[in-house]
């Protein structure tokens, strides 16, 4: 099969994969786009929302679709490294044996990942990072593909430890999640108030998903899109010869140039889903709000200004 024929395949696939999601999850439209665009795009994603939004159906669908294992993990404060790694036991003859945690597993969502303390939360991000953990000197490989889900609740801050922004770094997409509309709404309460149940089939295995990923790497990119992504991100850093006055008055910390990275491959993923072989500029900005807005650090005059990071980020794509 060529390439463009691999990308009209995924086009379907991804039409499909909506369809079918879409029995399930009612509406989210852009944030259902934004965790497969960061599946396809091999990154991780973090989901910020209130309570009762639908953030664990939604991940539960999405692995049930593709066929891929699946494990949530509740982070709470008393959670060791080895409750998600794995530790070592004796078995009965006397030999030590791994026994695997939950993170092996092709999709894992980590409920509430603020909750835990920063040991948990590096051994995490050292699985993220790496795609394999490492426990009593051996290393083991997590299965493919690997995605990791994280929940943050943006409302309830007492007891929980923040991410370093370091950290936040590591997450592809920083996806917020809203209240549903008044019809959105109806259409939940109606579906979920009966003993209907859905059966859900799968639509892609984690060998084409694999395949999509590598086909998402070889998309050609002109130059002049890689200079507006690599400008967007170089504007957030007030050092920069690039960086515009609402930088310099607002923006504490910009982006690294993993941000460069990801609005790239976003963007190249972003094309592909909608049937085009090369991405533009319009693909950047289509991707940019999420891969930005956890690695932009805002100052205080932002916020008694009432300067949010979207509103900074839209500024700047101007």
């Amino acid at each position: 099969m060529s390439d463009v024929e691999a990308v009209n395949q995924l086009v379907k696939d991804y039409k499909a994969l909506k369809n079918e999601i879409h029995q399930v999850i009612v509406g989210q439209e852009e944030v259902v786009d934004q965790v497969l665009i960061s599946i396809f795009s091999r990154g991780h994603a973090l989901l910020v929302g209130v309570p009762g939004l639908a953030k664990t159906l939604l991940v539960n669908t999405i692995a049930q679709t593709l066929g891929l294992s699946f494990n949530r993990i509740q982070f709470t404060p008393d959670l060791m490294p080895s409750d998600i790694v794995g530790s070592e036991i004796l078995d009965e003859s006397r030999q030590f044996k791994f026994i695997k945690g939950p993170l092996f597993n092709n999709i894992v969502l980590a409920d509430e990942i603020n909750r835990t303390p920063p040991k948990t939360q590096s051994a995490l991000l050292e699985a993220m990072q790496e795609k394999c953990v490492t426990t009593a000197g051996q290393t083991y490989k997590l299965p493919a593909p690997f995605f990791v889900l994280a929940t943050q609740n943006p409302i309830e801050q007492e007891g929980t430890y923040p991410l370093p922004e370091a950290q936040l770094d590591r997450f592809m997409f920083n996806i917020w999640l809203d209240y549903p509309l008044y019809d959105e709404e109806l259409a939940i309460v109606k579906a979920t108030t009966t003993d209907r149940e859905i059966k859900l089939n799968q639509i892609v295995s984690g060998e084409q998903i694999i395949k999509y990923q590598e086909l998402i790497r070889k998309i050609p990119v002109a130059d002049n899109v890689l200079e507006y992504a690599v400008k967007l991100v170089a504007k957030t850093r007030s050092t920069s010869e690039f960086a515009p006055q609402i930088t310099k008055d607002f923006v504490s910390w910009g982006a690294g140039p993993r941000a460069s990275q990801y609005l790239v491959i976003g963007a190249k993923c972003h094309a592909a889903i909608n049937g085009r072989y090369s991405p533009d500029i319009d693909d950047v900005k289509a991707v940019a709000k999420p891969i930005l807005r956890h690695r932009i650090v805002r100052n205080y005059r932002a916020e008694a200004e009432g300067y949010s990071m979207d509103r900074i980020i839209e500024e700047l794509m101007k």
